[in-house]
């Protein structure tokens, strides 16, 4: 444990001697707070409105079933282990923090133009952590495209280890099928996820060079 803290003090006070990466890693940090401090307003802006109820044939066809605390599991078991890896590797996290403003910036770009009703049958997903920036109540207009989804998968994006990327991308999976079969999502929402994901981590990637 003492060599990891050791490796990881290291690697920061190499990093922040680079000015530009000091001004990006400030700027992506300061995005991520503005984002997280007018979540719960804007999320609390589309639960008011009426969108469109789509027809989802995979939906239709499984039965909903409240699978929170696996999915909740899953998603900061990779939180963690993100964290922990990230944590030796300022590169990594800048990155992190670029793809996730990215990402953060393009869902509420695509929920504002794209309104959309929740899914029938819809059971809502118990996650303390991430439901604190929803506001007072629980969100179901947050639809297109899945912001659990995207997270894990930018996660699997970032991670460089073979193994850490199996488990994320087998997280990946596991966190969109358990949205479906909770009937969080529609289907056209899980499946857009990583490849809307994977072009905002492109342009991370072009962002954070230095």
């Amino acid at each position: 444990m003492q060599k990891y803290w050791t490796e990881v003090k290291a690697s920061w006070h190499q990093a922040w001697q680079n000015t530009i990466f000091r001004k990006k890693l400030i700027g992506s940090l300061l995005s991520v707070l503005i984002l997280l401090a007018t979540f719960p307003l804007f999320f609390q802006y589309i639960a008011k409105r009426n969108g469109t109820l789509l027809h989802d044939w995979l939906l239709e066809s499984i039965p909903a079933v409240d699978v929170s605390v696996w999915v909740f599991l899953v998603i900061w078991g990779m939180a963690v282990l993100s964290l922990i890896r990230f944590a030796k590797e300022p590169d990594r996290t800048l990155l992190f923090l670029t793809g996730y403003t990215l990402v953060s910036v393009l869902r509420i770009i695509t929920i504002l133009t794209i309104p959309l009703n929740p899914p029938v049958g819809l059971i809502e997903l118990a996650d303390p952590l991430s439901n604190a920036f929803y506001g007072k109540s629980f969100v179901t207009k947050d639809l297109f495209f899945s912001g659990h989804t995207s997270s894990v998968f930018l996660m699997f994006l970032c991670l460089q280890r073979p193994v850490d990327r199996l488990v994320g991308l087998l997280a990946t999976l596991l966190v969109g099928v358990g949205v479906l079969i909770q009937h969080v999502h529609y289907s056209i929402d899980v499946l857009a996820a990583p490849v809307l994901t994977y072009l905002c981590w492109l342009l991370a990637r072009k962002i954070t060079r230095y």
